[in-house]
């Protein structure tokens, strides 16, 4: 019951505060203004540059003909009621991707896109999964039955083109090992989206709820992820540079010895978790993206905190024994009793099942309360966590009897 207020009562205070400001474009074509929306702003604009009193924008062919006219018009007017037959964008490959819509059957090829399929209302349309779904079945009970696609790296060619599918959704970086760019006929729309930067997030939310044709769940979840990410932003906004903490950011690896870390610096969403809720990634000073460093570095940079990625939670686990067994690896690592994060206590596990993709969101409240425990003691991250399995996955798990997502526990 506590729990549930301490949700209600946060909820309404956040509704006091201003949205995110949408500073994204939504990259489909039809958006002739280059904003967030296709609306009827965009007729208008259209309609100027038929006339010639307006200059052609990059997305202004909606019907992408390489001509601005009528059909352009009538395409939008399509899209705005929502019922168009082909919505045409550009992915975060920069490839131009056309596909047939309302998506009637659509393949995810892994549990972050089939979570944002579900949460934008297109769960009855999924006809395939790979094995992060099918290991996950509390999460996702109503995908047990559909049919196996291989896996995300590789997935099973043939399996995917027996479903027919109208769409299929995949990571960007696995272009050159998956080769489904060259191996899906022309008529299967492949769109690669990562769904877990926090810079792009919301916009390739926004694109799939256009594919998937309801409107309402887009925006549902517009609003939701502005309310929880707008109050990390808003509070985090007002901590001096000098006064932010110091963190070090390492990924659980069963391969390396103890004296070597497996450390993110940038260019993830993980990373992202970070930055977003004020911290100073202290690894952006030695290497890019991610790397090894040597346990010794980490000692003499002498972090505040310390946070570890772990797959091997999550929710296909019920009890949170392989992220305490991760966090004392990491406080026992030779040397690290020196480490202030060691001695005080400041070293957290985070799993990427909750803290990447459409959940992002929850995973930037996580680190923000790890951070700045003080400043964010009203938010409830299990309360959090509970609703979005409630409101956008429509699935009884219940966060007390299974799953691990953190550890230790936050309060």
């Amino acid at each position: 019951m506590k729990t549930k207020l301490t949700l209600v009562l946060f909820s309404l205070l956040l509704l006091t505060m201003p949205s995110i400001a949408s500073d994204y474009t939504l990259r489909i074509f039809g958006n002739a203004n280059m904003d967030d929306a296709i609306d009827e702003e965009d007729l208008d604009l259209i309609e100027a540059m038929i006339g010639g009193s307006e200059a052609e924008t990059e997305l202004a062919d909606a019907n992408h003909d390489g001509l601005i006219d009528e059909d352009d018009l009538t395409r939008v007017e399509e899209i705005i009621r929502g019922d168009p037959t082909e919505v045409t964008l550009i992915d975060s490959t920069e490839r131009v991707v056309k596909v047939k819509t309302p998506a009637e059957r659509i393949v995810p090829l892994n549990m972050r896109h089939a979570t944002a399929v579900i949460v934008l209302g297109g769960e009855d349309e999924i006809v395939g999964v790979d094995s992060t779904v099918l290991d996950r079945e509390l999460l996702f009970e109503n995908l047990s039955t559909r049919a196996l696609v291989g896996s995300t790296k590789e997935p099973d060619i043939e399996a995917i083109l027996e479903l027919e599918p109208d769409l299929v959704i995949t990571f960007t970086h696995l272009a050159p090992q998956d080769q489904l760019d060259d191996k899906l006929p022309s008529e299967v729309a492949l769109v690669r989206f990562d769904l877990s930067r926090s810079e792009n997030l919301k916009e390739e939310m926004m694109a799939l709820g256009y594919l998937i044709g309801n409107r309402e769940a887009v925006k549902d979840y517009e609003e939701w992820y502005d309310l929880y990410m707008g109050a990390v932003l808003e509070k985090v906004s007002g901590i001096p540079e000098e006064d932010r903490v110091r963190v070090f950011m390492e990924r659980e690896s069963t391969d390396r010895e103890a004296s070597v870390r497996w450390a993110y610096a940038s260019d993830t969403g993980y990373t992202d978790l970070c930055d977003v809720a004020g911290g100073v990634n202290i690894a952006k000073e030695k290497i890019d993206y991610n790397a090894d460093i040597e346990a010794e570095w980490v000692m003499e940079e002498n972090p505040e905190v310390i946070i570890g990625l772990s797959y091997s939670g999550g929710y296909r686990v019920d009890d949170d024994a392989p992220l305490m067994a991760y966090r004392d690896a990491i406080m026992s690592a030779p040397g690290f009793e020196l480490v202030d994060a060691v001695k005080n206590g400041r070293v957290y596990i985070i799993s990427g099942d909750f803290s990447l993709g459409p959940q992002m969101t929850i995973g930037a409240v996580a680190v923000a309360k790890w951070l700045y425990p003080e400043l964010f003691s009203d938010l409830d991250i299990e309360a959090i966590h509970q609703e979005f399995l409630k409101k956008f996955m429509h699935v009884d798990y219940d966060l007390t009897e299974h799953g691990a997502f953190v550890y230790p526990p936050l309060d």
